[in-house]
Formats: structure tokens, sequence, C-alpha cells
């Protein structure tokens, strides 16, 4: 076996191995030992990271590595996250979700996706230039926080931890966009997008109180009736739709892969944005994301039983806060919509993310330029752009000390694949993940000096 060949191998079953064990992030506590064995079985598969990189404990078991680089002055931040959400249904699962089965060059398993994969490519990709001799020209740090799946706390601490040593990232790259198969109708080139800014998370509670009582003798306008009432008013009183400049960046860039039909659409885009957003929200929900704050009803609780009227009933409603718009803005149009007779509580609230320098066709910026290029060099066949992320990742925080804040994982995913996240049978291609080693790999070696 050559040393590619090994090296190759050693990376899958370290995902694998990863895969298997089950850190499912929970608000009400932290499995200390399911994250233990997960930060034990890191360091074993990865001894020369673990040996020759200082490391900084944050949190309950967040991990902040500090590789030296020939140079201080500009220190990139390589992030990805520990935990996992949980299992709804185990039984709707291809293969079990903590198998890390590989099945026909596919490996299966819970954080495959999210976002494991990212955390074991970084480490393999690290590992190979350590084993190679390699000195980054620029300090890399590597923060794997544990718990982002529930908007934890491992994050901040390590953004605690960088600032207070006085380091100011000239970028940093967590989770986000990838190599999106699928993505546009009409075009087959795969569209690399990285994120350059995200939506904030809100988080609400819609609450209806009432008397109760028997099922046989219901009264009109209950609880249950008034949350109904206010979820239909809300998905039909969507926000305003808007086209943020990364989106039209996009699809200027998306022109000339587009069917010839659009092609006209997007060149006029920026003379007259309200036509590009009309196509994008008749696209799909995918697209329509891209150009509105949107709400989705996610948990629904009322009465414990059949026969009994429910005295209180509950919908949570999670938004994604588009730029341009605010917490503050969006609860304002939530209570105009849903009215009286609904109390509203804010569970959490986030705005939108600053937006980070990206490149045009006017302007150059040579960070974003080293991402583009480097995935030109993996994946040649892909249109490379920037985009506003729809999700939340733990990189939100990092905005507080560094200007460019990228969100991009390098993979290839197809839409059923990017489906999966959060979802069931999250998979992906052995291949793949192994394009997305040698990215994290050329990536480090290109940091310019």
């Amino acid at each position: 076996m050559t040393v590619r060949e090994a090296r190759r191998e050693r990376a899958v079953e370290a995902l694998q191995a990863t895969v298997r064990i089950p850190t499912v992030s929970r608000r009400d506590g932290v499995d200390t030992e399911v994250f233990d064995a997960l930060l034990a079985e890191l360091e074993a598969r990865f001894p020369l990271l673990h040996e020759r990189l200082e490391l900084t404990r944050v949190h309950t078991h967040g991990l902040l590595f500090r590789w030296a680089g020939a140079s201080d002055a500009q220190p990139v931040v390589l992030m990805a996250h520990l935990d996992v959400v949980p299992i709804e249904d185990e039984s709707r699962w291809t293969h079990p979700p903590f198998s890390g089965a590989v099945v026909d060059g596919v490996i299966w398993g819970r954080g495959t996706l999210d976002d494991k994969g990212c955390v074991v490519a970084i480490c393999s990709a690290v590992e190979e230039l350590l084993e190679d001799g390699h000195e980054p020209a620029q300090d890399v740090w590597l923060s794997f926080g544990c718990d982002e799946e529930v908007f934890g706390q491992a994050a901040p601490e390590a953004v605690a931890v960088l600032r207070g040593r006085g380091v100011e990232p000239w970028f940093v790259l967590d989770e986000g966009g990838a190599v999106a198969g699928g993505a546009f109708p009409g075009v087959s080139a795969p569209v690399a997008v990285v994120g350059v800014t995200e939506k904030g998370v809100t988080s609400l509670l819609l609450r209806a109180e009432g008397r109760g009582g028997h099922a046989s003798t219901p009264a009109r306008n209950g609880p249950t009736a008034r949350i109904a009432k206010a979820i239909t008013a809300l998905e039909s009183s969507p926000m305003s739709p808007a086209l943020p400049a990364p989106t039209v960046e996009l699809f200027r860039r998306l022109g000339p892969h587009l069917p010839l039909p659009l092609r006209p659409v997007v060149a006029a885009a920026a003379r007259v944005p309200a036509l590009l957003t009309r196509t994008l929200l008749a696209a799909g929900p995918e697209t329509a994301a891209m150009v509105r704050t949107t709400f989705a009803v996610t948990t629904l609780e009322g009465s414990p039983a059949l026969n009994v009227i429910a005295g209180s009933a509950t919908a949570g409603v999670n938004i994604r806060v588009m730029v341009g718009d605010t917490v503050e803005s969006v609860l304002e149009h939530v209570r105009r919509a849903v009215g009286r007779g609904v109390d509203i509580e804010v569970v959490e609230e986030g705005e939108a993310s600053p937006l980070s320098p990206y490149s045009t066709a006017e302007h150059a910026d040579l960070a974003f330029d080293l991402l583009e290029a480097t995935i030109g060099e993996v994946f040649p066949d892909a249109v490379p752009s920037p985009y506003v992320m729809m999700a939340g990742t733990d990189s939100r925080h990092f905005t507080e000390i560094c200007e460019r804040v990228y969100r991009f994982a390098p993979f290839r995913m197809t839409k059923a694949q990017r489906e999966a996240i959060h979802s069931h049978d999250e998979h992906l291609g052995v291949e793949d993940f192994l394009d997305g080693v040698a990215w994290y790999r050329l990536l480090i070696e290109r940091l310019p000096a």
C-alpha cells in the first residue's frame, strides 16, 4: 500500500470512528462520557496534531488548537463542530445512523455532513502536512465547538481566548456552503457557494390560554383554534422579499450557465432586482429562502388527551432573519400577522451576521480569492460564488474579532444530501470526503507569506 493509499484509508476510518460516537447535543446537559470518548478517539487518530499543536480546552469539550506558522501576522481559523442533532426515527434510515457504514463508496451516518466530515477532513489534512514536515506560512488555529447545535458557549469562549491573546484573524472558515449540485433549475454545473454572511436565528413561542374542559362541550375560538389561526396568518403573510448584493453577484456568476430564457433576467437583475426576486420566489423553497426572512413552525403542543380541551396551546416558530431585516422588524411583523389572543414569547434572538468582503468584477479580495482559487483547483467544474447562508453557524461569534468570516464545506453535495442534513439518511461519498481533505490541505499550503 502506498503512502497516499494509507492516508486515504486512515482518513475514511477516522470519519467512520467519529460517526459511531453519538455526540448528540441537548439543551439540558452534556453527556460527558460520550464526548470524552470522541476527544479520546480524535487524539488516537491524529497523534501528531495533538503532540505538536498547542491545545486550549474551551467550555466542556471544545478544542482550540494553535499551529504556529512562519508568521503570526495573518492568522487563519479553520472551524467545525463535534456535536450532532438527535435522531427522530431510526427506522427511516437506510443504514443505522451511528454505524459509519461504508456501502458502495458512500459513508452513512449522522454527522458525515454536519459536521464531523469537516472536523476529520481538517484534522486529516493537518496530520498529513505534519508528517511531511510542512510549516504553514501563517499561524493556523483549529476551533472545534462542542455545542453548536444548541447555540452553546464553546464558540463564544473560543473567541474570548483569541481576543485575550490579541489574535485578529485574517479570515475565519466554518461549515456552510458546499459544492452544490442541482441547486438551481436548469444549471448543470455544481455551484461552490461560500457564505459571506448568514441569516440571524430567532425563535418564538406562540401561546394561547383558555379554560379547557371536557371535549364534549367545546367553546368557539379556544386555545388550539387561536394557535391554528395564528399559524395560518403567519404563513399567509410572508415578509417582503429583497435581493442582497451577494445574491446578485451569485447570479451574475451563474449567468453563462443558466438556460437561455433566464439569462436576460439575470442580466437585468442589477437594474431591475424585482424581476430576479420574483423568479427566485417562484423557483422553490431553497431559492425562495435566498430573498426573504423565513418562518417555520417547528413544534406544536396542546391537550395531553384526545377527550380533553387544551387549556393552553403553543407553537414554536423558528425564524431566519434576512440581511437587511432586524429582529425588531421581524417581531413587529409577527405581532401584526398574529393579532390578538395569542401571546408571543422570544425564546432566542440573533441578528443577521455582518457582510464579509468578497471578490466581484470590480473589486478583488485576497482572502476570498484564495478560497476561490483553491475551489477551482480541486473542483474545476464548479462555479465558485459568494452567497447568503440560510442556516446558522458558530462562526457568527467570530465576526466580533474578524471582518472576513466565510462558510464553506469542501464537499460535493446533491440536493438529496442537503435535504438529509438534520433529517434521515445523512451520507457523504468517500471520494467527495477525500476531495475535502485535499482541499483543506491545499488551502493551508497556499497561505501567503
